[in-house]
């Protein structure tokens, strides 16, 4: 399983031959001005929610790989009147994918599209794939429902936003990490604007003191598992 990190909260996942993308947020970014979207594979969208930092790129990316958009209802639905295909989920419903088992999770956050539609109840996703699982939280705070995620699934990485503000920050990161009994991090949904600009130097070292691994990745970068 290789994961790249393109900035944000924007996820590439390969599994084999399957391509995933997660929350394309990227030609709206000047962070990930290298990231041409035109190049990206894509055989499946997972989308946590319908702010606009997590969707610019969606429709552009769906129609011109065919992917298919997988997330709650509502989202799904609002992709299929654009003549995208979809695959709705709705938190606790899980489905086995070709290229691995999805599970559709809570998260603690608002959801909306740009234009103030509904686009129902946020999630995360946790992913059993090539005998690697991984936790993606989404946008979500601190959360007790995490403590469910490992009485199921025993977590290879997860996936945590630690930029505060908007979502948790690094200690209830830590205090996360906890809960989902994973101590392998990747970080995310950081330093995009001023409003979720961390100090790397010092989420690490609160990671370090605490056990725990903390990966932040530059833009375009990767990890495999």
């Amino acid at each position: 399983m290789k994961i790249t990190f393109y900035g944000h909260a924007s996820l590439g996942i390969q599994v084999d031959d399957v391509h995933i993308l997660v929350d394309p947020f990227i030609s709206a970014n000047p962070k990930a001005s290298d990231v041409d979207i035109d190049n990206l594979k894509a055989d499946y969208i997972l989308v946590t929610h319908a702010h606009q930092d997590h969707i610019v790129d969606v429709e552009a990316i769906a129609k011109r790989t065919g992917a298919v958009v997988v997330s709650n209802f509502e989202i799904v639905s609002y992709y299929e009147k654009l003549g995208i295909e979809g695959h709705p989920m709705n938190h606790g419903g899980k489905w086995d994918f070709e290229f691995g088992m999805v599970k559709y999770v809570n998260a603690i956050h608002t959801s909306s599209f740009p234009d103030g539609s509904y686009g129902g109840q946020p999630g995360g996703f946790v992913i059993e794939g090539e005998r690697k699982n991984i936790y993606i939280a989404g946008d979500t705070a601190l959360t007790y429902d995490m403590k469910l995620i490992p009485l199921q699934t025993k977590l290879d990485l997860a996936i945590l936003p630690i930029g505060d503000n908007f979502t948790m920050g690094i200690d209830d990161a830590i205090l996360a990490s906890d809960f989902i009994q994973c101590d392998k991090v990747l970080g995310y949904h950081y330093d995009t604007f001023g409003y979720i600009e961390i100090d790397h130097e010092d989420a690490k070292r609160k990671f370090f003191e605490k056990d725990k691994d903390l990966m932040l990745l530059e833009i375009n970068h990767f990890i495999e598992l």
